[in-house]
């Protein structure tokens, strides 16, 4: 899918410092953290291993790479990483394929984005095949711009995803909120100067500068967001 990215909406840039929200997807919009780690579970089962739940921990949040690549060396399993990679994302996109539940608050907080005007971007460490197929769940329409992590130099923790969106929304990573809901997505966000929003998932968040924690989407509306802006000033 390739993403148009039109100009700032006037009705939200002006009087606001908020010029963006990004979003991530897993964890955050979609309820699907578990889903990647009961395929990795059926992976490696396939492939004589089973997984230890403490190393859930360690893969949520990641770049497929980074977690793929955890759990080969972790098991020893015979199998190299881009053959691990197409088992994984095949055995997601069967799974989502037969549910995919929205996160609580998910479905408002779009709608009221997209109502108001208010530039909006998926960023997701997924391969942009599993996000295509997300987006007809969460609606295309909703989002001016997406970021797949195969598409970036370096995904989460890394900057780039999140510079990327920013750039291709025009706006100042500063004045962008981000919703993340791991710490690698949270590290990304801020290592990128963005204000950030964590509705942990798997792992606790902790409060920082520049960085607030909620336990639902249903606590984030248009007012908590330019409220963040305002505290900046």
């Amino acid at each position: 899918m390739t993403s148009t990215v039109p100009a700032l909406g006037t009705r939200t840039a002006e009087g606001s410092a908020l010029q963006a929200v990004l979003l991530d997807m897993d964890g955050t919009l979609v309820d699907t953290e578990g889903f990647w780690w009961d395929v990795e579970v059926e992976v490696f089962a396939s492939l004589g291993h089973t997984l230890d739940e403490s190393w859930r921990h360690v893969v949520v949040g990641g770049p497929m790479t980074r977690s793929a690549g955890f759990l080969i060396e972790a098991t020893g399993a015979d199998i190299t990483l881009d053959e691990l990679t197409v088992l994984l994302n095949d055995g997601f996109e069967k799974r989502i394929g037969r549910d995919l539940p929205l996160m609580p608050g998910a479905g408002r907080l779009l709608a009221e984005l997209y109502e108001y005007e208010i530039p909006t971007a998926l960023v997701s460490a997924s391969h942009r095949r599993i996000i295509d197929r997300v987006l007809t769940s969460l609606g295309a329409h909703h989002f001016r711009l997406t970021v797949a992590g195969d598409e970036v130099p370096r995904t989460k923790p890394h900057p780039d995803p999140y510079l990327a969106a920013a750039a291709g929304l025009g706006a100042d990573p500063a004045r962008c909120v981000v919703i993340e809901d791991t710490s690698t997505g949270v590290a990304a966000a801020e290592a990128a100067g963005c204000r950030v929003v964590a509705v942990p998932s798997v792992a606790p968040i902790q409060p920082a500068h520049r960085r607030t924690v909620v336990s639902s989407l249903e606590e984030i509306d248009l007012t908590f967001l330019h409220g963040l802006m305002t505290e900046m000033r």
